[in-house]
C-alpha cells in the first residue's frame, strides 16, 4: 500500500500531464506544506500517514477560511478558486463526519467522563476524549460549538 504522500506526487505527475491547473498547483501546495513540516523542528523527519492527514486538514481549513473572507469582500472569483482547491484536498482527507455522526460522538463522550452536571468546565474534558475519534474527519470548531452546545 502505498503511503499518501506517494499517493499525492504521482497524482500531482498525473494532473500536470492532463494539464489540470488547480489539481496540480494545489497538490504542488499540499506537498509543500508536508515538507514544510518534515523540516519543521530540530531535526528532518518522514511523516506518518496521520500527520499528512493532520497537514492536510490544515491546508482544508485554510482554504475554507480564505473562501469565506473572499466572499466577505466581494471576491466571488477568488473565493472560488478557494473552494476548488479546498475540494482538491477533500480528496486526500478522509471521509468527514456528519452532524448527527459528531453528536453521538459527543454524547458519548459526555456520558464516558460524567460531565453532564458540570457544565462549561467539563468541556477539556469532553474535547479530550472527542479530539482523538474525529481527528482529520471533523473540523474542530464544530466539534467545539456541539460540545458546548451540550454542556450548556
Amino acid at each position: 500500500m502505498a503511503t499518501l504522500k506517494d499517493r499525492l506526487r504521482e497524482d500531482l505527475t498525473t494532473s500536470i500531464k492532463a494539464r489540470d491547473e488547480i489539481r496540480s498547483s494545489t497538490i504542488r501546495m499540499v506537498l509543500t506544506a508536508i515538507t514544510n513540516a518534515e523540516v519543521a523542528g530540530k531535526q528532518a523527519r518522514e511523516l506518518s500517514d496521520d500527520e499528512v492527514v493532520s497537514v492536510l486538514s490544515t491546508e482544508a481549513k485554510k482554504r475554507r477560511e480564505a473562501a469565506t473572507a473572499f466572499d466577505d469582500g466581494g471576491r466571488a472569483a477568488m473565493a472560488d478558486k478557494e473552494r476548488a482547491e479546498a475540494a482538491v484536498i477533500a480528496d486526500y482527507l478522509p471521509e468527514q463526519l456528519t452532524q448527527e455522526e459528531i453528536v453521538a460522538l459527543v454524547t458519548a463522550a459526555v456520558e464516558q467522563t460524567g460531565a453532564a452536571g458540570e457544565g462549561m468546565k467539563a468541556m477539556g474534558k469532553v474535547m479530550g476524549v472527542v479530539q482523538p475519534q474525529v481527528k482529520g474527519r471533523a473540523d474542530g470548531g464544530v466539534v467545539a460549538a456541539e460540545v458546548r452546545r451540550q454542556l450548556g
